[in-house]
């Protein structure tokens, strides 16, 4: 069955902070603002390798008389351990509100440790959608990379350590207050990381178009975000200190982030779930993997989407949306090649012999499968991941 189009009558719910700045230099305005909040000791939540910005920012929070608690216990993908770690942190510290400085992991845990601290729930039952209880904690959020859009959005994602399986916390409550998304506190992003991102970022927005979900409102985002992303990631990559490549992926991100609450993502992220869960594999490197491969899956059931995906890209149209979807196949693997992504499953050391393994768990994450534009079998998740093998 080919895929029709959106349908301009159905709802959607758009849940956005209630305040959302962008624009270079605007994480200074974030400290005047944060003062008008009223709140006296706060609670920021950050990586190491970020405190070389996050740091000016918790300067001035603290010259304003602010009493500043900094954690920085994150290094990679957040789990449930993680996760308790700064909830007990934030309980000890006595703070008022919760700020996120960081990367999507950050911003991940900002969010549920505000919305956990208030309702008192266990991580495990806060997993799956709609089931955190509400948040008082005022929260605010400033990603230092363009990718995950977690600051626009109600999702946060936590490895299950009990499943070895990453988990979605979707929740209104979890938008936070107010986001600031400054291209200038990427601008130190080092090249792979900013390829890895960049890529999670363009996934957003390919999945959130190509999806049975799909809206006219976010159709707009996605293919914004489509086209701005695959247009700056390379110069982005290649300099990291291009201001106007640096402003186009931090917008592309956010495009991409407002799509992830009315729409989600499908089986690109499923599958990638287990990658990240297993091996460890960087998020954006994981979707990476295995996008063209659930394009090529998808393609016939949505041909006009893909073409408009890969206009979108930059491709010239060709005699059919079918041959121009291919021709945005190629852009995409033309965008990996320029910056150094990886293709393959071996060429990461992962094993064949877990490739079963990772399609029964990827089976698991149905709240994206669901989204796909073809339902997924256990079969059909075993010939992707044996194809990018």
């Amino acid at each position: 069955m080919v895929y029709s189009g959106s349908d301009f009558t159905k709802l959607i719910v758009m849940q956005q902070p209630k305040r959302l700045v962008f624009g270079n230099g605007c994480a200074s305005q974030f400290v005047e603002d944060f003062m008008a909040m009223g709140s006296k000791k706060v609670f920021v939540i950050t990586a190491k390798p970020v405190m070389t910005v996050a740091r000016p920012l918790i300067d001035s929070l603290k010259e304003k008389g602010l009493s500043v608690t900094i954690w920085d216990g994150i290094s990679s993908e957040p789990t449930t351990s993680v996760f308790n770690e700064a909830l007990k942190a934030y309980n000890e510290s006595g703070s008022e509100a919760v700020i996120g400085i960081g990367g999507g992991s950050v911003l991940d845990v900002a969010k549920v440790v505000a919305a956990l601290h208030d309702t008192g729930q266990d991580i495990y039952d806060a997993f799956g959608i709609g089931n955190v209880l509400g948040r008082t904690t005022p929260l605010v959020c400033l990603p230092t990379t363009a990718g995950t859009g977690s600051e626009v959005s109600p999702n946060s994602i936590i490895m299950d350590e009990n499943e070895n399986l990453k988990k979605g916390v979707i929740s209104p409550y979890l938008v936070p207050d107010a986001s600031y998304i400054d291209p200038l506190l990427t601008v130190t992003v080092p090249p792979n990381v900013t390829a890895s991102t960049g890529m999670d970022a363009l996934i957003h927005c390919i999945e959130g178009y190509a999806n049975l979900f799909a809206h006219p409102v976010t159709d707009v985002y996605a293919l914004q975000g489509i086209k701005v992303i695959g247009a700056s990631l390379k110069s982005a990559y290649d300099n990291g200190d291009d201001v106007e490549a640096r402003a186009r992926m931090s917008l592309g991100s956010l495009y991409g982030g407002l799509c992830l609450g009315p729409v989600n993502t499908g089986a690109v992220h499923a599958l990638s779930y287990p990658l990240g869960s297993e091996f460890h594999v960087p998020h954006g490197i994981g979707n990476s993997l295995m996008l063209t491969h659930v394009m090529k899956f998808n393609l016939p059931a949505m041909p006009e989407r893909y073409a408009q995906i890969a206009l979108a890209l930059g491709v010239e149209p060709s005699s059919s949306d079918v041959e121009t979807a291919k021709r945005g196949l190629e852009r995409v693997s033309q965008i990996f090649s320029e910056c150094n992504i990886p293709t393959k499953l071996s060429e990461i050391d992962i094993p064949y012999d877990a490739i079963e393994r990772m399609a029964r768990a990827a089976m698991k994450v149905t709240r994206l499968l669901k989204n796909n534009p073809v339902q997924l079998k256990l079969e059909d998740a075993i010939k992707i991941y044996t194809e990018a093998y």
